[in-house]
């Protein structure tokens, strides 16, 4: 590394190591070093507390990057969730019997979603949406499976690359390679995009007797145009079909609850994770009564899932969230970034797209060069104390001179860009390796 950048010794020793006994160094793709910039991005953290971060060198940064991947809603280290965990933790996190917590989650989930009155839980989004559609294709005898959007790395979303790797290029995440799905699971998951009534009823046309579910996320990047949400929840009612939201990104971030109650249209399931335990293992699945009493009916059962920290985590995260209405916050801080990322492009003609709802904001280059942006970008704000790239992640722990901070930074970073941009020296100036597009190895 050079002088003016943080020191990283540990932090990249550790990478190397990992490289060599963990596939793709992280269980995360999101959290590999290859996204944002390998040999100047710190991969590993000591300490975080609010919006800070601590890497294994010492460095201290202002998070304005990915939130935990948008798990931590309030910030590093709530007070209020540790309390609580570390009280359950106390009284013993598990035993031959069930913890009550997961009953009074189960209760909250359901009063604050009125059309859902029963609740199963894990401790992760993939594996709750494969017990969504497990649970799907149990009530209704049938296999097939509409989507929308990206819903995780099980078997029966990523059969729909078996005939073809493009099949998933538009929803969020392209290029992820099926090698492992049963080819006997293709043609069981049929894409159609989002605010495209016309694709999912063409889907409805040729395969709606056999449509166990219709998947999809209820917001992500683009508000639902008019009667979109309306019109497949009426396909789904015409067709038998469960309708499922996959609430795991955009849950608790505009409101206190599934970002569907936004726009008054009710699934017969949804799906939660992330933000539902700030940070804390917890995955929940809730549904009407006659489509979720089907659990009962086939085999859905794991011992972790009856541990005490997530429920208890989620209870405490869910009540602060609700008391301090943490929704408007969140959209407060996100519109300040989107607001200020459209400035500083201008003032520096520097051409970027943002898109997302405000608590999960992104920005892309849009230039040839793309990637070597983004992994300067990167180091600059790494420079200058900043854990940032080209997403937003808002946090309860954000505070508005954060933003006012970051966005100071970030000017003189994007005139740093213009600069190497302009004078052909871009390439040269990183420190590490361009960012890495779509879904690549790690080598």
């Amino acid at each position: 590394m050079k002088a003016k950048g943080p020191q990283l010794t540990k932090s990249l020793a550790l990478q190397e190591k990992a490289a060599g006994l963990i596939p793709g160094m992280s269980q995360l793709l999101s959290k590999r070093p290859d996204r944002f910039s390998r040999g100047v991005w710190p991969g590993y953290f000591s300490r975080a507390k609010g919006a800070e971060v601590w890497d294994l060198d010492g460095n201290r940064y202002t998070d304005m990057s990915i939130g935990g991947i948008g798990a931590n809603v309030l910030g590093y280290a709530d007070p209020d969730v540790d309390d609580a965990v570390c009280s359950a933790i106390r009284n013993g996190v598990s035993s031959s019997l069930n913890c009550p917590e997961e009953v009074e989650l189960a209760e909250l989930l359901c009063e604050i979603h009125p059309w859902a009155s029963m609740a199963r839980f894990t401790r992760a989004g993939g594996e709750a949406m494969a017990v969504a559609v497990r649970i799907a294709r149990a009530h209704s005898g049938r296999d097939l499976i509409a989507f929308c959007g990206y819903h995780g790395w099980h078997d029966w979303y990523l059969a729909a690359n078996l005939e073809t790797t493009g099949a998933l290029a538009g929803h969020l995440m392209s290029g992820l390679n099926p090698l492992g799905v049963p080819k006997a699971l293709s043609g069981s998951a049929l894409p159609f995009h989002y605010n495209r009534l016309d694709e999912i009823e063409e889907i409805c046309a040729h395969h709606g007797e056999r449509l166990a579910a219709i998947v999809m996320e209820p917001i992500r990047n683009d508000n639902p145009l008019p009667g979109f949400l309306e019109g497949v929840r009426a396909l789904a009612t015409k067709h038998g079909a469960v309708m499922i939201f996959d609430e795991i990104s955009a849950a608790f971030r505009m409101n206190s609850g599934g970002a569907h109650l936004l726009f008054g249209v009710d699934p017969d399931m949804a799906v939660f994770s992330k933000a539902l335990g700030n940070g804390y293992a917890i995955g929940a699945v809730i549904g009407r009564r006659e489509v979720m009493e089907k659990a009962q009916e086939t085999f859905i059962s794991s011992t972790c899932w009856t541990e005490r920290v997530g429920p208890a985590a989620a209870l405490a995260t869910v009540r602060k969230h609700q008391r301090l209405q943490a929704g408007d916050h969140l959209v407060r801080i996100g519109e300040m970034v989107q607001q200020g990322w459209r400035q500083l492009a201008a003032s520096h003609a520097v051409p970027i797209k943002t898109g997302g709802i405000p608590p999960l904001s992104h920005f892309v280059f849009q230039d040839e060069q793309a990637m070597e942006l983004k992994a300067y970008f990167v180091q600059l704000m790494l420079e200058k104390g900043f854990l940032a790239t080209t997403l937003f992640y808002a946090m309860l722990a954000h505070r508005e001179e954060h933003v006012e901070q970051y966005l100071q930074a970030a000017d003189a970073c994007f005139s740093l860009l213009a600069e190497a941009k302009k004078s052909g020296t871009l390439r040269s100036s990183l420190q590490g390796e361009p960012a890495a597009q779509g879904f690549g190895r790690l080598i």
